[in-house]
């Protein structure tokens, strides 16, 4: 699920240099995800619907002081996971996944700043004929946006399909701070004027957690989240460059704040009209101990609808 833009700041200077740190924490976070996602090492992403390149609308972008509004707006998808030496088809970390299948939806329920959305999110097990689904994801949430901010609440569960075991389940809070060079970075449009950048890094706070874990070898339990996403256009809006990482904490260490896993996709988007064909790499590891690693490749066609109100 995506994100967006910033709160006006307009008391002189002071804002306009605040804004300024804003922004350079936003470059340095991209760029560390960067440098990351360059390792030679394991790292990845949880299996919740990982935000994908947005889908620009026909008449383009939702500006910020519209007043459109979706009825029924989100994607369906379906992938295979083409190399899986690892990604797990099940919360316990048993089997591997072998096709993937995800409904987003999401109503406005006050123009931009409340919008209700849900994920259904099923996997299959490659290693148990790949057809019979193995797990479901449900998410439910609420987001809005305030020009460069935005929010969501969101619960999360996931549960094995094809026989009883381990659920996974929280709710939390995230806020994430967005960019656009062609509405923010002057000196972007300059030197690159056809290769728009969109991003956005975010802080979240898992408020409640049965049993969601903080490492992919089902150990600890998360309590902080940091989130970053780029798109870049290298074609006419037609072929993006897409990357996404996340990083987890472990309410039970010694520091809660430091970072017990690390995430991150890297992926190439093709677009024609409402459908997209990606393939993307996906990489999970601890980062405050060697264990269980998770990673696999996989290609993904997707399909975007919006029914405006």
């Amino acid at each position: 699920m995506s994100a967006t833009a910033a709160i006006p700041l307009s008391i002189g200077s002071t804002n306009k240099t605040y804004q300024q740190l804003v922004k350079g924490c936003l470059a340095a976070s991209l760029l560390i995800g960067t440098l990351c996602a360059g390792e030679q090492s394991v790292y990845a992403l949880e299996k919740y619907g990982r935000p994908l390149p947005q889908f620009q609308k026909e008449n383009g972008e939702r500006r910020e002081g519209s007043v459109d509004e979706s009825l029924i707006a989100g994607y369906l998808l379906t992938g295979a996971f083409i190399s899986n030496p690892s990604f797990a088809a099940r919360p316990d970390n048993t089997g591997r996944v072998g096709l993937r299948y995800m409904l987003h939806a999401e109503t406005d329920l006050y123009r931009k700043y409340l919008t209700f959305y849900s994920d259904q999110n099923f996997f299959s097990d490659r290693d148990n004929g790949w057809i019979v689904l193995s797990e479901w994801d449900q998410t439910y949430g609420f987001t809005g946006t305030i020009e460069h901010w935005s929010w969501r609440t969101q619960y999360e569960r996931d549960a094995p399909l094809d026989r009883s075991g381990l659920k996974q389940s929280y709710a939390d809070a995230l806020v994430n701070y967005r960019i656009r060079s062609g509405e923010d970075w002057s000196w972007w449009q300059e030197m690159f004027p056809k290769n728009n950048l969109t991003a956005y890094v975010g802080l979240g706070w898992l408020f409640y957690n049965q049993n969601y874990f903080a490492r992919p070898d089902n150990t600890g339990r998360a309590l902080l989240r940091y989130v970053g996403h780029f798109d870049l256009n290298l074609y006419r809006e037609k072929v993006l460059l897409f990357g996404d990482f996340n990083m987890f904490t472990d309410r039970s260490a010694s520091n809660a704040a430091k970072p017990s896993e690390l995430d991150w996709i890297i992926g190439l988007a093709m677009r024609w009209r409402d459908f997209e064909l990606s393939l993307y790499h996906e990489q999970d590891r601890p980062i405050d101990r060697s264990s269980f690693n998770q990673e696999y490749w996989a290609v993904q066609l997707r399909f975007a609808f919006d029914v405006q109100k």
